[in-house]
């Protein structure tokens, strides 16, 4: 079962006079920070394919991975089960959805997608014969849980303990920094997948295009000597890098990137390597709850409500997205699993909590488990239950955060359910 590795990355920057997306308001984007990419990895084993696609964009469709799916089969023969799609939840990239008062910008998104298509079929073209390592290592001064308890047992978003009455933080953060490289028979590295679980939100509110620190990460790691580094989100949907306990001082997008390539080359650089992989693929998509919202929360009234940016955005919003609800009455959600061997890397279409992604990484085991969040659609944010109990930001009802209680729970029961069941198949 030799393996063969191919990767490739594929320029998406759009051009000046598009739309952006990642904070609620209408922002056109006529400067370029730094680009906007597709970084894709392929790898194939004794006739099974896994196809791994990275945006530097806030989230992605689920239409829109399945065209990229169906297209990649076509071309590629390629099942579209083995292809997982996923947005690093940049918030200062193009308008790929609608969100807000932005309007997906489809004249871009059909570039994009045919770009992306592209760039599989380079990878797949690409492929060597490759020996694969896996590495972690742990990062404590970057990332922050940003939901902090205030003494009255409601939560704020983005709290800070030099406020009176800040009690303590709500939970955990996730600090792994994980690595899967590939190298070729003679050392060299051919591209790497790095996961760690943090909001990239730098450039989000301004006229400029970025891909935030996730676009440093694989800038930073192609000057230390690894081609193509796909950074693959984990669950990050109350992780920060504002530090409420420094008055929610920030830290650049130039720094975070930077320390973490330099986290992802330590791990690569201790790796063993193995020249045989196996590669496997599960995914189940399953029906989610909306919420029932009540009038307090239509008005944004209910107790630790917490609207951002600008709350007539959520009173414009909130009808259309109550009729939503009364005609679907339920959410298509798809969690998928690649598996290389024991790494299984888990796709989630959410901004996940970090509570949320422990829990699967712990029932995983003996594998290793690693979220990917935002892949293959977005439901927008799904927080723990408890959490709804507290309140803040990520709880507020509105078109990012509609969501039923208890909706969370289910995609981290499904995961380890599917994970339980490979387990089932090679044991």
């Amino acid at each position: 079962m030799s393996i063969s590795a191919g990767f490739s990355e594929v320029d998406m920057t759009p051009p000046p006079g598009t739309h952006k997306i990642g904070w609620l308001m209408d922002v056109v984007g006529d400067v370029v920070h730094d680009p906007i990419f597709a970084r894709i990895a392929v790898l194939e084993s004794d006739g099974q394919w896994l196809v791994f696609v990275q945006l530097d964009t806030l989230s992605i469709r689920w239409t829109q991975t399945d065209e990229i799916r169906r297209e990649v089969q076509a071309r590629l023969g390629i099942p579209g089960e083995r292809v997982m799609v996923a947005a690093t939840h940049n918030h200062a990239g193009p308008a790929v959805a609608n969100c807000g008062l932005v309007k997906r910008d489809d004249r871009y998104v059909a570039e994009m997608v045919r770009r992306i298509v592209a760039g599989v079929v380079q990878a797949a073209q690409n492929r060597q014969e490759a020996e694969l390592g896996f590495g972690s290592c742990f990062q404590f001064g970057l990332s922050h849980n940003r939901r902090v308890i205030m003494r009255d047992g409601t939560v704020r978003t983005h709290g800070r303990f030099d406020e009176p009455n800040a009690l303590c933080f709500e939970g955990p953060i996730d600090p792994e920094v994980a690595v899967l490289a590939a190298r070729d028979k003679g050392g060299r590295l051919l591209g790497a997948i790095v996961n760690f679980a943090c909001h990239p939100t730098h450039h989000g509110p301004d006229n400029g295009f970025s891909a935030g620190y996730p676009g440093v990460v694989a800038a930073t790691m192609k000057t230390l000597g690894c081609p193509v580094t796909l950074f693959l989100s984990g669950a990050c949907g109350n992780i920060h890098t504002s530090d409420p306990s420094a008055g929610g001082a920030d830290k650049s997008m130039e720094e975070v990137g930077r320390r973490l390539a330099e986290d992802a080359m330590g791990a690569i650089e201790g790796m063993s390597y193995r020249g045989t992989a196996r590669l496997r693929a599960r995914s189940r998509t399953i029906e989610l709850p909306y919420r029932d919202p009540t009038e307090e929360e239509i008005r944004g009234t209910v107790r630790g409500a917490q609207r951002f940016v600008d709350p007539g955005i959520y009173d414009r919003m909130i009808p259309d997205l109550v009729r939503r609800i009364e005609e679907r009455g339920a959410q298509p959600a798809e969690v998928q699993v690649h598996f290389v061997d024991e790494i299984a890397f888990v796709g989630v279409p959410a901004e996940y909590f970090v509570e949320l992604g422990l829990r699967i990484k712990e029932g995983a085991y003996p594998l290793h488990a690693l979220i990917v969040g935002h892949a293959n659609g977005m439901v927008g944010y799904l927080p723990h239950r408890e959490a709804f109990q507290r309140g803040g930001y990520e709880t507020t009802f509105i078109q990012s955060s509609r969501m039923a209680p208890g909706a969370g729970e289910l995609v981290a029961e499904c995961a380890v359910d599917l994970i339980r069941e490979e387990l089932g198949d090679t044991e």
